[in-house]
């Protein structure tokens, strides 16, 4: 048919591979017509999981959502989550932001686990996600940041009547997460090592032996790897991409992977999935809870763990939408600073830079350029990344560490953005970034 004819009557259209490759190329030779095979067909009803016949072909409709309940039911023991949500007295939230989530966590969460509807935020799915930016983090799921008693930087605010005893925001289309508890703000980095460390929580770890192996993108805070170093885990860093986690599960198994920008899975399928982080931090909280007399919540568990593995104080500055040659010509600067014998005149602390770069184990395949990292006296370091650069401009990405061994009370009470806004002045100062971008300060910190 031409397409002229694509407002005719409701027609199923079907092709198989050559035909789409003759499709594609009509299109690359900037032809107007498409050739197709059609049959006439009346609606299928794709609401209802069930058979029916299109022409000489069969159409079946499933819910997806039955395989991914089975899946999660291996992943978790259901019963203690069930009884964990049953005994719960402070309340949970759970933000879809109008996202893909909303239909799997009101199957999950509320027919399977018992979470009373009223736990449930912006779970129905809007094609504009209700004028929002579906992102999980402090900006943009403002609500649930509200009802944590926490301020946009992740920093307690106000008491609320409420004391939320788990917060999870996910993003558009269901694989990322954020997780608040009360006045606390758990960073993507600090939540792929408690999970690390508590992997026996998770049936899916602890029916196979225990977790095996670990991995986080190079940007990601080094928390992981000390719950690796002391639990004799094998620890990758790789590029940013979830792709190279993937050959990673070859290797090892089963397998728990992670990255700063809000994304937690593991080797039950092969994307990150922010419901299953949720489920894992409900079976932390549940053992938690079965051991202690007194409520034990996501800042309980957090600051329990930092006292056990030391803390990686950690945040994120973007820069977005600057102009992509200033961005890339302080990327080129800081590459020119690699073996450099004049660091110390640029800051007497800075011990070296470096451009990150990586060989997969499993197929040999390198992969350079992937980010420059300064490092600092004492184990921190600022980490330069581009991210989108084009036509629409890029965003910097600065990612700021450093390590407390031995924190004391007081560490574990300090907020990350500001007791790092020292190292990251320093860190941006070497690269020159705000001369290069045109900017005195970053869009978001997260």
């Amino acid at each position: 048919t031409s397409r002229g004819d694509a407002a005719a009557a409701t027609r199923i259209v079907c092709f198989d591979e050559s035909r789409r490759r003759g499709h594609a190329a009509a299109t690359s030779r900037g032809g107007d017509t498409c050739r197709y095979a059609t049959v006439e067909a009346g609606d299928v009803d794709l609401a209802t999981p069930g058979s029916c016949k299109v022409g000489d072909a069969t159409v079946e409709v499933v819910d997806a959502l039955d395989d991914y309940v089975a899946m999660l039911g291996e992943c978790f023991d259901f019963a203690k989550i069930r009884n964990f949500v049953e005994s719960c007295k402070p309340p949970l939230l759970f933000d879809a932001m109008h996202g893909a989530a909303g239909p799997a966590a009101s199957r999950v969460l509320c027919d399977e686990l018992g979470v009373p509807r009223a736990s449930l935020y912006r779970c129905d799915p809007r094609p504009d996600f209700g004028g929002a930016h579906p992102d999980p983090n402090l900006k943009w799921a403002s609500e649930l940041v509200r009802r944590a008693s926490l301020k946009e930087d992740g920093s307690p605010g106000p008491e609320l009547g409420e004391a939320l005893a788990l917060g999870v925001a996910f993003d558009g289309d269901g694989d990322r997460n954020m997780i608040v508890g009360h006045r606390f703000f758990c960073s993507p980095s600090d939540s792929l090592a408690v999970l690390a460390a508590n992997a026996n929580s998770v049936k899916w770890f602890s029916d196979r032996g225990g977790l095996a192996a670990c991995a986080r993108s190079m940007p990601t805070s080094r928390a992981l790897d000390r719950v690796a170093a002391k639990q004799g885990l094998e620890c990758y860093e790789t590029p940013t991409g979830w792709k190279f986690f993937g050959n990673l599960m070859e290797l090892k198994s089963p397998f728990l992977c992670g990255e700063e920008s809000f994304g937690t899975g593991a080797d039950h399928v092969r994307e990150k999935d922010g419901l299953w982080a949720a489920l894992a931090w409900l079976s932390v909280l549940a053992d938690a809870n079965a051991a202690s007399n007194t409520f034990v919540g996501v800042g309980d568990v957090v600051k329990e763990h930092w006292r056990a593995y030391g803390r990686d104080l950690y945040c994120r500055h973007d820069y977005e939408e600057v102009e992509s040659a200033g961005a890339e010509e302080m990327m080129a600067r800081l590459s020119g600073l690699v073996g450099s014998k004049g660091l110390a005149d640029l800051d007497p602390d800075l011990e070296a830079v470096s451009s990150f770069a990586y060989v997969d184990p499993l197929d040999k395949s390198e992969t350079s350029n992937q980010g420059m990292i300064l490092e600092f006296a004492g184990g921190g370091r600022v980490v330069f990344r581009l991210s989108g650069t084009g036509s629409a401009g890029a965003t910097v990405r600065v990612y700021v560490e450093r390590p407390v061994a031995e924190p004391t009370e007081a560490d574990l009470d300090l907020v990350a953005s500001e007791a790092l806004s020292d190292l990251a002045d320093r860190g941006k100062s070497v690269a020159q970034l705000h001369e290069f971008v045109g900017r005195e300060g970053p869009s978001v910190i997260t």
